[in-house]
């Protein structure tokens, strides 16, 4: 493109200089060394192996583990982890615990079985409320919720059917007939209920809802899975039920000196982490233990879409803002004409993608939407933060039609240039790649980290 033709243009003058340098980039990357190659001498130093971790950065640390096994929230860490890592930070009650992308809640609840207060904020509503109820299975005893569990089932024969997102489609095929008008009596009858028994039924009502649908969490998708055996909705709340009992007693045996005091339940808010500037902090927090959500075009709203029909919206106008207004790091992540990262290595890696054939060409804008939305959430750690405060974060490298991106490397690298120091980035395991991947660029081992910072 010639300079006279650009500035003729009907696009702004900005993003012609955005594609002019993304160009210069592509065209000087084979000539010199690589922005990423970079990177990772800067870096190399201080990365450090911890496989010993990386059963512990995902969900499965938590499959046995008391209340916390209980909701599938597959892209949270372990208790396990959270535990060590404030160990490791020696934290104490002075300390205050934040954590900007609370999904499950397991900051907030490890923090608050230690003792330290905490507060919790996410974009997603059925992360906040599962991350904010939680807590509650602590004031039950022991047979109160069965008790209240039993006398409900009588009653949702007669409750009208609650009203649900009946407009968006996987609401129309997810499940049974009969078991959809089931689910709807249910959630109708447990909404009658006064706390702390409906928001703990509503939690293991949300339990439940993949388990009696043809649909399965799995890869970026809800998947609908037609020979799939569903479950009855009252058998599988009962066998939820019979699991809390279980984990009432549990929880006592493991920590048995254990008293939750009202000064160090966790505070959680829906809140965007890119703007906290309406979160009421009790003070300037400490500690930072966190999982953003990765650059791997996942996207919630139709992960976890079943629950949002069921409870947190009405209609798909409504899930559809929900999608546009998380952190965009799924493909349908929309962006402006004039954005551009502004660190070097995705400027580097988004040039290379935009001379490739990809089989989604909405994966550049997705690349370049993400880092711009993590430098705003860096920011607002270093404002909100108190000095010398500690930062954990687990992240996940990732890999486009043969172009690695070091996620972990360019956030500390962000993090840097807003007051932090990186302390160690932790190689907690190695992942592979997707077959068509492997089969086109070779087996290429990609780092989930744990960057730890200090401010």
């Amino acid at each position: 493109m010639k300079m006279d033709q650009a500035l003729t243009n009907s696009e702004p003058k900005q993003m012609v200089f955005a594609e002019m340098e993304a160009l210069a980039y592509t065209n000087s990357y084979n000539a010199s060394q690589s922005r990423r190659q970079e990177i990772e001498e800067r870096f190399g130093s201080i990365i450090r192996e911890g496989q010993n971790l990386g059963s512990l950065v995902s969900y499965v640390g938590n499959k046995n583990f008391p209340f916390l096994r209980l909701y599938k929230y597959k892209e949270a860490f372990s208790f396990s982890l959270v535990r060590n890592l404030l160990a490791r930070f020696a934290v104490d009650i002075d300390d205050y615990v934040f954590d900007p992308f609370a999904g499950l809640g397991t900051t907030l609840f490890t923090s608050m079985i230690n003792g330290i207060p905490s507060i919790g904020i996410d974009k997603l509503p059925i992360a906040y409320f599962i991350a904010k109820t939680l807590p509650l299975f602590f004031s039950l005893d022991n047979g109160e919720l069965r008790s209240a569990w039993s006398s409900i089932i009588p009653k949702i024969k007669k409750v009208k059917p609650a009203e649900v997102a009946l407009d968006v489609l996987i609401m129309k095929v997810a499940f049974q007939t009969e078991t959809f008008e089931i689910l709807r009596k249910l959630k109708s009858a447990i909404d009658e209920q006064s706390n702390p028994y409906r928001d703990t039924l509503l939690f293991l009502f949300f339990s439940i809802l993949e388990e009696c649908s043809f649909t399965s969490k799995e890869g970026q998708f809800l998947r609908l899975k037609r020979d799939k055996k569903t479950s009855d909705p009252i058998e599988a709340m009962d066998k939820k039920v019979a699991q809390i009992e279980e984990d009432i007693l549990k929880i006592k045996t493991l920590f048995p000196d254990l008293s939750i005091r009202d000064e160090t339940k966790p505070n959680v808010y829906i809140g965007d982490a890119r703007d906290l500037s309406n979160i009421k902090f009790k003070k300037k927090p400490t500690i930072i233990i966190t999982s953003p959500p990765y650059v791997n075009r996942y996207d919630y709203t139709r992960t976890y879409s079943l629950e949002l029909c069921f409870h947190f919206v009405r209609k798909f106008e409504e899930l559809k803002a929900i999608r546009f207004g998380i952190l965009r790091s799924h493909i349908e992540s929309k962006i402006q004409k004039d954005e551009m990262p502004s660190h070097p290595v995705i400027r580097e890696v988004v040039a290379i993608l935009n001379r490739k054939e990809l089989n989604n060409p909405k994966i550049p804008s997705m690349i370049t939407a993400y880092f711009i939305d993590m430098e705003k959430v860096i920011r607002e750690w270093a404002r909100v933060l108190d000095d010398g405060a500690k930062v954990a974060m687990v992240v996940d490298n990732v890999r486009f039609e043969g172009e690695l991106i070091p996620v972990d490397l360019v956030l500390s690298s962000i993090a840097e240039d807003n007051g932090f120091k990186t302390k160690e980035i932790i190689v907690a395991r190695y992942k592979g790649n997707s077959s068509q991947q492997m089969k086109k660029y070779g087996r290429v081992p990609v780092r989930e980290s744990i960057v730890i910072w200090e401010k």
